[in-house]
């Protein structure tokens, strides 16, 4: 087995979603483009909001892919158009499957709009095979103490949402070939996470600093790292190698996925194959016919 080569490294850019709240984008970005099967990576916070100051996303579509949405610190809730609702807290993910369409709103708890806390989390945009663009929404609900957490190596904690990893599989169910996992590692330490090289692969550091790769490259919080690219039809697995500096620890997620290599034709919140696609799904939410929250 042998050790992921890193690709490139990219600083996340600062910019403003939904109500006007702040995230570090890391990609797509002018340095950073989307790594196929994924479209976006927002990370927001960590943030101490007062009284009233909290901000998120109301109401708004979704067709065509998946959002993947890590609560790291404090708490969120969401409700849509099929009349679910939910509070999600530190630690929990929800895997919310768009696919024919949603109208959904994601905001801050009430008790954080209404006393203020600390908030942070992850979000990532994972794109459907064109087979199952069209599928019946669905949430997956993941909390926190269903990700089950492994001693990776000595003075290493893995959390595995998806997929296999330390002899441990995650909760959340992907409808391709996916790994999803958070890394903490405590100052000093090192870790190696098989990869399989027919996948893409990359890794987020949100908080600390890392080494990474087999002529390491030194990253800090908000730095994105993209891998070797992937093989098509391989069937080894390589090894992502990260190290955690003598003077701090990292909190870090490492994410591989098989690329869909198929047309991508995207307008907003709508991902679809083609622009006729596009035109439609706008024109099946200015009718309603992707509900309503409420109604």
């Amino acid at each position: 087995m042998g050790e992921r080569a890193v690709r490139n490294t990219a600083p996340a850019v600062h910019t403003f979603e939904g109500e006007g709240f702040e995230v570090r984008r890391a990609f797509p970005t002018p340095r950073a483009e989307a790594p196929d099967p994924f479209l976006l990576l927002d990370h927001h916070g960590p943030k101490d909001l007062g009284p009233g100051e909290a901000r998120g996303a109301p109401d708004h579509p979704h067709r065509g892919f998946e959002t993947v949405t890590y609560i790291l610190e404090g708490e969120a809730e969401h409700k849509d158009s099929a009349g679910n609702h939910g509070l999600l807290a530190s630690g929990d993910v929800q895997w919310m499957t768009a696919g024919a369409g949603v109208v959904h709103s994601e905001m801050p708890s009430a008790r954080i709009r209404r006393d203020g806390g600390r908030l942070q989390f992850l979000q990532l945009w994972v794109n459907l095979p064109a087979a199952d663009k069209m599928v019946p929404p669905r949430y997956q609900d993941v909390r926190a103490e269903e990700i089950p957490v492994a001693e990776a190596a000595p003075g290493v904690r893995a959390r595995v949402v998806a997929g296999r990893a330390f002899g441990v599989e995650g909760p959340a169910q992907t409808h391709s070939p996916f790994q999803y996992v958070r890394l903490t590692l405590d100052a000093g330490a090192r870790v190696a996470l098989p990869a399989r090289d027919a996948q893409e692969a990359f890794a987020y550091v949100m908080e600390g600093a890392a080494d990474v790769g087999p002529r390491p490259h030194h990253v800090v919080d908000g730095t994105l790292v993209r891998f070797s690219p992937p093989r098509e039809g391989a069937t080894e697995t390589s090894d992502v190698v990260l190290a955690a500096p003598a003077e701090r620890g990292a909190d870090l997620i490492v994410v591989s996925g098989r690329p869909l290599r198929e047309p991508v034709a995207r307008y907003g919140p709508f991902v679809m194959n083609t622009r006729a696609e596009i035109v439609q799904a706008v024109e099946d939410y200015q009718a309603g016919r992707m509900g309503r929250i409420g109604v």
